[in-house]
């Protein structure tokens, strides 16, 4: 039968069980002269009288009878059903998936999602940790974090981290054989400690600025990697400088184990970004994962 006619069984319904098309009628929102015409359609097509009309009640024929003991169950079940999947379209659920770098992933990504799936059970994340600037289509991810500055102005982006700043470190080791770099451009005579990154085409140039003049040095050294990790291992081994996040050097720095250069020409720069697409619908367990990230002032 069409899927039109579920409609029809709905009317039929109402017009057996209140024998009565003005009642029906009432019920539905309808005219009784429309409602008639509709069960006179529905009879047409199934070839059978479902109704007996006269001028004072109405009443199911043995077919219509029939049709009624089934027809009820099945037509509250599927309401009872459309309601639920209502539920579940309100009800903060399914599977997130994001793309975010090592240093993002751990320091602001982690703690929203430690506190957020405790307290819903029925969302779960995906998280992709990558340093390159993933396509979220073709990733198939609902969001991504990134430096604010790396994010496309076709996204809608949430700022979801305090600033940043940036540290050249070298151990007491290094400083004992090396003097200390007074200027970036002292770092071509020091062994430096470097990562690849896709995002900058090859190895990374160190950035600084200082009273609006930027500099941006490619200095060398023994060791190249292309994750974040071992710069700090290599650099607390005494091997040369490193260039990193300050949050992850300074447990070092206050125990003594590192030693901080060039801090006057490493301010501080945009944190982290959540983005997504501007025509992303967001779904219940999105929105709630945005609230969690939304940095507060």
């Amino acid at each position: 039968m069409p899927q039109a006619d579920l409609n029809d069984l709905r009317a039929f319904r109402a017009v057996a069980e209140a024998r009565s098309f003005t009642r029906a009628a009432a019920q539905l929102g309808v005219s009784p002269s429309a409602l008639s015409q509709t069960l006179r359609g529905l009879e047409a097509r199934l070839g059978l009288r479902l109704l007996t009309r006269t001028t004072r009640s109405v009443s199911a024929t043995e077919a219509g009878e029939r049709l009624l003991g089934t027809l009820g169950p099945a037509l509250d079940e599927i309401a009872a059903t459309l309601a639920a999947l209502g539920d579940l379209r309100d009800r903060p659920a399914g599977t997130i998936r994001i793309t975010a770098g090592e240093h993002a992933a751990e320091t602001v990504l982690w703690p929203a999602l430690e506190r957020l799936l405790p307290a819903y059970p029925e969302i779960s994340a995906e998280v992709h940790v990558d340093n390159t600037l993933a396509d979220l289509a073709a990733g198939r991810f609902d969001a991504g974090i990134r430096i604010g500055e790396l994010v496309g102005k076709d996204m809608v982006a949430v700022r979801i981290g305090p600033p940043l700043r940036m540290a050249v470190v070298g151990a007491p080791a290094y400083f004992a054989r090396r003097p200390a770099p007074k200027t970036p451009q002292d770092l071509t005579s020091h062994a430096c400690i470097n990562i690849r990154l896709p995002t900058h085409g090859g190895v990374y140039a160190w950035e600084f600025e200082r009273g609006g003049r930027e500099l941006r040095v490619r200095a060398e050294g023994p060791l190249v990697f292309n994750v974040a990790p071992p710069l700090l291992r290599a650099a607390l081994a005494g091997l040369g400088l490193a260039y990193v996040f300050e949050d992850q050097a300074q447990p070092y720095l206050a125990e003594g184990r590192l030693e901080r250069v060039l801090d006057d020409w490493c301010p501080p720069f945009p944190g982290y970004h959540l983005y997504y697409p501007s025509r992303r619908q967001p779904t219940p367990a999105f929105a709630l994962l945005v609230e969690a990230l939304r940095a507060r002032d």
